[in-house]
């Protein structure tokens, strides 16, 4: 709802504008001030004055927001007829001693119950989009329990000063009917929110339900005789419309019933059930009126079916818990946990004669795809990967998602043996395509051949798993490696010295930055790889005496995207080639390829660059002289948060300062 601040301002000055009406009229009331401060004249304007303000209230809502305009014009509408059943009485019929029974008066009154609860079905349906099945019979119950209270001890004493002809019967039960039923639809709407209304409802169920209790209060005073007109009890009429009011401006929208969890459960229809019970045990000792009695039965009947379904769902909600425990929820592959609960039930029943196959698999190329096409794209890999994987050992066992991109099958291989099993996960957790390439390692143990256990079972079969990645890995990584470090060789021998002195400086400072053991091993490599592109510049550039011309650098920048090329071409370098493409970006943002500065460089690639400018002034250049450690370090501070990261020039002057104390001392090898 977009209130514009002129409304705004204008609804806040007659908000409070009535409320202090409000207060003036209650407190006349109360303190018996007519006749003295305040005259009776005053008194019925003040009274019809607020009953019209909660209307016009309502009507403005309506006309200046289109949202569930027809509501509070139906609700609107209804106060102006009870306000104007008011009127009519008063001047007409008040100090009539045979005024007719019913009345016109009669009438516009009687409207006020059916408008009230088209009003409340037409904001549920506006505001509450998916109402479950428990929360109507928490509104039904509640419902009826109110209904059967009020029946039991407002009802009766009406019905029985109740005479004359069928028509003014029909009109005298008919108001106190209404008010009990509104009063129990105001409660059903609150079990309908899952006893969470909010402000919104809330005002609005305070201002229906003070005018259907004022309304009972006045009935059967009338009935017992006891009414003095003037009270404080006349009061609640311009409060409850002026109630109905404010809430037509309360800010509600459209949501789905909240879950009712907790104590909030079973805490309304035990009170109901209380109340019923109280009710029933009251009929022991004073018989109840049979509506009340009937009404309270039902009550009853429904917190029992409630009971039940509460158990009903807690049981429901047991066994979703336990399946959800034992699930892996991208996968929908059994987990680790369930993974351990079938090893202990599964391998005390593993004989020679029917063994059991423990398998873990680990992928391989699953991190170079996420770092190409993203998270998203990696979780839909591992999705169609398990599927596959479970499809592969239906019938023969059950597979797992242990984490990660580590998955398990725990299986009775049966008299072909566990071989053609193996190679069937192998393939379904495998994948390639354009510029990837995922495999799986694996290793596995049978029981009770080599473990009878469940832990001694995962242990064994995951070092066998990564004493087979690890060869994997050391074979792929390191042959692509050499073969591009030995092309690098054999086009610029020089090259050769740099490169290792630059990788092992970019290892020692990755140590000091607390890098994890795959960062470093990409941190290494991408410092001997770091100039792969240059093998497509010119030896005349590249071997220039002198300084370069714009042209010829144009040249040389584009080393890193050349180098990074190459080195997508193979899969287990796909992380190191990232390294390389940023390896020649500057801490301020002015370097080449990309323009990258701070923290979008990553810290790899900040590494390399300090070591490989440190690495490059310490070594003979054609076009410079070579500069001494010292001389060296000192301009690696100086260009610290320009060119380079401080921190890492920082860590790297540790290492520089460490290894040159360990030198001296005789302990290890000048830098």
């Amino acid at each position: 709802m977009v209130v514009s601040r002129t409304q705004g301002a204008v609804l806040r000055f007659c908000g409070w504008l009535a409320a202090a009406l409000m207060g003036l009229y209650a407190l006349q009331v109360g303190t018996d001030l007519a006749g003295s401060a305040v005259t009776d004249a005053l008194q019925d304007y003040l009274y019809n004055g607020l009953l019209f303000a909660g209307a016009a209230f309502c009507l403005w809502r309506a006309v200046a927001v289109r949202e569930e305009r027809l509501p509070w014009a139906i609700m609107g509408v209804a106060i102006v007829s009870w306000t104007s059943a008011d009127v009519i009485w008063t001047v007409l019929y008040a100090s009539d001693p045979n005024a007719p029974y019913p009345s016109t008066a009669d009438a516009l009154w009687l409207a006020w119950y059916p408008a009230s609860y088209v009003v409340l079905i037409l904001l549920v349906r506006s505001r509450i989009a998916s109402i479950r099945a428990s929360l109507w019979l928490d509104g039904v119950i509640g419902a009826l329990c109110v209904i059967a209270f009020a029946f039991a001890f407002a009802y009766e004493p009406i019905v029985n000063a109740t005479s004359g002809t069928t028509a003014a019967v029909a009109t005298n039960l008919a108001y106190p009917l209404g008010d009990t039923i509104l009063l129990g639809v105001i409660v059903a709407v609150f079990g309908l929110s899952g006893w969470r209304p909010g402000r919104a409802w809330i005002i609005l169920g305070a201002g229906l339900a003070l005018n259907a209790l004022g309304d009972v209060i006045y009935l059967v005073q009338t009935a017992q005789g006891t009414y003095v007109e003037g009270s404080l009890l006349d009061a609640s009429w311009p409060a409850s419309s002026l109630l109905v009011g404010l809430a037509a401006w309360q800010p509600a929208k459209l949501g789905v019933a909240q879950r009712v969890e907790g104590l909030r459960v079973v805490l309304m229809p035990f009170v109901c059930g209380v109340v019923a019970v109280a009710l029933l045990t009251l009929d022991r000792f004073d018989r109840l009126p049979t509506a009340a009695l009937g009404l309270t039965i039902a009550t009853v009947l429904l917190v029992l079916i409630r009971t039940a379904l509460v158990f009903r769902d807690n049981q429901r909600m047991i066994v979703d818990s336990r399946e959800e425990a034992h699930t892996d929820p991208l996968t929908g592959l059994r987990n680790r946990r369930s993974l351990m609960a079938d090893l202990d039930e599964q391998l005390p029943l593993a004989t020679e004669a029917n063994r059991r196959a423990l398998i873990l698999f680990d992928l391989d190329g699953f991190k170079e795809y996420n770092d190409a096409f993203g998270h998203p794209a990696g979780d839909g890999l591992l999705v169609r990967l398990g599927l596959r994987l479970a499809d592969a050992v239906r019938g023969h066992g059950g597979a797992y998602r242990l984490g990660g991109d580590e998955f398990c099958v725990l299986l009775r291989p049966g008299p072909a043996g566990v071989d053609p099993l193996v190679k069937a996960c192998v393939s379904a957790l495998s994948e390639s395509g354009e510029g990837f390439d995922v495999t799986t390692s694996h290793g596995s143990v049978l029981a009770p051949d080599e473990v009878d256990g469940a832990t001694e079972a995962l242990q064994l079969a995951d070092r066998r798993m990564y004493a087979r990645k690890g060869g994997r890995r050391m074979s792929a990584g390191r042959q692509s490696r050499d073969v591009l470090l030995r092309m690098l060789s054999e086009r610029q021998p020089e090259l050769r010295a740099h490169l290792r002195g630059t990788a092992e400086l970019a290892l020692d400072v990755g140590r000091e930055l607390d890098m994890g053991p795959e960062e470093l091993d990409e941190v290494g490599r991408a410092g001997e790889l770091h100039d792969l592109g240059k093998v497509a510049i010119p030896d005349a550039i590249l071997h220039k005496p002198g300084l370069l011309d714009e042209t010829e650098w144009s040249f040389v920048r584009r080393h890193t995207i050349i180098g990074e090329r190459i080195l997508l071409a193979a899969p287990a370098l796909r992380p190191v080639a990232r390294l390389v493409r940023a390896s020649h970006e500057r801490f301020d943002g002015s370097g080449y390829p990309d323009g990258l500065a701070g923290s979008n460089i990553p810290l790899g690639s900040r590494v390399v660059a300090v070591c490989d400018a440190f690495d490059a002034m310490i070594s003979e250049r054609p076009y410079r002289a070579t500069r001494s450690a010292p001389d060296a370090l000192a301009e690696l501070q100086s260009c610290a948060g320009t060119q380079f990261d401080p921190v890492v020039v920082a860590a790297f002057t540790r290492v520089v300062m460490r290894q040159t104390a360990d030198a001296v001392s005789g302990r290890d090898h000048v830098v």
